[in-house]
């Protein structure tokens, strides 16, 4: 199970804790302007705008988790078992596989409207990457500085829908998870007035009342419940260290440690790792379960606990792919 989630200052942010019980030998990914993207039903993408992600690399294809263009396009993609459908190619329509969906939109659209306006057309197929390996069941989470979509293909056909709150977990379906924020509407950063009995000398014994009733357990609807409400209340300077401080308050409210959610084959699931795009710049950061010190150093060097890796620091009218594995080993910096 994963959250994704958007925050603005003066620049755009997109990212996401991916949980799950192991990992699939993911990497930051960079696909060049020139790479090849092959499609199955469709014409190959020879030239597209250029993208940085975390992907797993199987025969030289990006099967991106979550990524960022070079127009600050974002998409992340989220478990949605047992409400994803998809189907056979059908005629007439514009077929795209489910694990091409990212770098084919990322690839040719520049706006979250351009994607919506593109979608149109779209039927999501079951064809899968290779024997072995069958469609993944998810939805997607997709947005640039001005909107914040979610994509969901279910029994019913293919659906865009707008995200006000900017946030996206796993089930039920996004309407729903929409509509459950309603429960929750008297809850407030502030502190709380005594509409329960105004003669009885209720106190206001501690900071955070407000907020009393906020889910706090880790299944997928208390998780939006949760990341919606920090989300929409959190604050900070426009620097970019601030905002990127920021933007990881907003996951760690949401994220998973080794031994709360329990699987029946005595794994846990945990946040393998957290994102953070600055889709303005083009940058991308992470961290990940192993490896979460924060120090205070620039987050744009080597040994800073946040690692980045810079879209445009590459050869963007490159051929070939670049992959930087993840720095999983945790780092301490002494200060005596």
């Amino acid at each position: 199970m994963c959250t994704a989630a958007t925050y603005r200052t003066k620049d755009f942010y997109f990212g996401r804790n991916l949980d799950y019980e192991r990992s699939y030998g993911e990497s930051v990914t960079i696909f060049p302007r020139n790479a090849p993207l092959p499609m199955r039903h469709t014409a190959a993408l020879e030239r597209h705008y250029a993208m940085i992600g975390m992907a797993h690399m199987q025969g030289g294809y990006p099967l991106y988790y979550d990524a960022v263009n070079e127009k600050g396009l974002c998409i992340a993609g989220l478990n949605f078992v047992g409400n994803a459908v998809y189907r056979s190619p059908e005629p007439g329509r514009v077929n795209v596989a489910q694990f091409e969906l990212i770098p084919w939109l990322l690839g040719g659209c520049a706006t979250a409207q351009e994607a919506q306006t593109l979608l149109e057309r779209v039927n999501l197929t079951d064809t899968p990457f290779c024997e072995g390996m069958p469609p993944a069941q998810l939805h997607w989470l997709l947005a640039d500085r001005e909107r914040c979509l979610v994509i969901e293909q279910t029994a019913d056909g293919l659906h865009v829908y707008d995200d006000p709150v900017g946030v996206l977990t796993n089930n039920p379906p996004f309407p729903m998870q929409l509509f459950a924020l309603n429960n929750f509407a008297q809850l407030s950063p502030g502190a709380p007035e005594n509409r329960f009995a105004p003669e009885l000398p209720l106190e206001r014994y501690s900071r955070g009342m407000g907020a009393i009733g906020l889910p706090g357990d880790l299944s997928s609807q208390s998780r939006f419940v949760r990341a919606a409400f920090v989300r929409m209340h959190a604050q900070s300077e426009d620097s970019e260290q601030a905002s990127v401080s920021q933007f990881y308050h907003i996951l760690d409210a949401v994220a998973q440690q080794r031994g709360c959610c329990a699987l029946e084959d005595g794994k846990f699931e945990i946040t393998l790792y957290s994102s953070c795009c600055n889709a303005d710049q083009g940058i991308y950061y992470y961290k990940t379960y192993e490896n979460s010190a924060l120090t205070a150093v620039s987050l744009f060097r080597p040994d800073s606990a946040l690692t980045a890796v810079l879209l445009f620091r590459e050869d963007l009218e490159g051929r070939v792919p670049v992959s930087y594995a993840l720095e999983t080993e945790l780092r301490v910096r002494w200060s005596n």
